[in-house]
């Protein structure tokens, strides 16, 4: 395997930028800012639920496309445009990492996001040797 991978979930971007979603370093992987983009159509929806859904499952597709899982995650990081959302947030969360005694850390932070998205997420993984 090659020293970095880089990569997008299903060869598709999340960015209109230069840079990939999401990039292997031997067992660590780190994500850019993942948004509620549908990976299926390419379309940011207007739903704020929608988004955070779209989110999470970006989350997931990302860290497994370069060999990861939801349990390697040891960080996310949660940008809300605005801070009522977290009840939304909590819904996935939950739903993602059931288990308390086996969660990541989050950290959100609310404020103005820009490009109408709603949330944005990053994360960080350790992949077991």
């Amino acid at each position: 395997m090659t020293h970095r991978i880089a990569a997008h979930p299903g060869g598709k971007s999340l960015h209109k930028q230069p840079i990939p979603t999401v990039t292997r370093v031997g067992n660590m992987i780190f994500s850019s800012a993942l948004s509620g983009t549908d990976l299926a159509t390419g379309e940011l929806p207007k739903d704020a639920e929608k988004q955070i859904e779209h989110a999470f499952a970006n989350v997931k597709a990302s860290v497994e496309e370069v060999g990861g899982t939801l349990g390697d995650i040891g960080k996310m990081t949660v940008w809300l445009a605005e801070r009522d959302m977290r009840e939304i947030v909590n819904k996935y969360w939950l739903a993602m990492f059931p288990d308390e005694h086996n969660r990541p850390v989050r950290h959100t932070i609310a404020g103005p996001l820009q490009g109408g998205f709603i949330i944005q997420i990053e994360f960080v993984a350790v992949v077991a040797k």
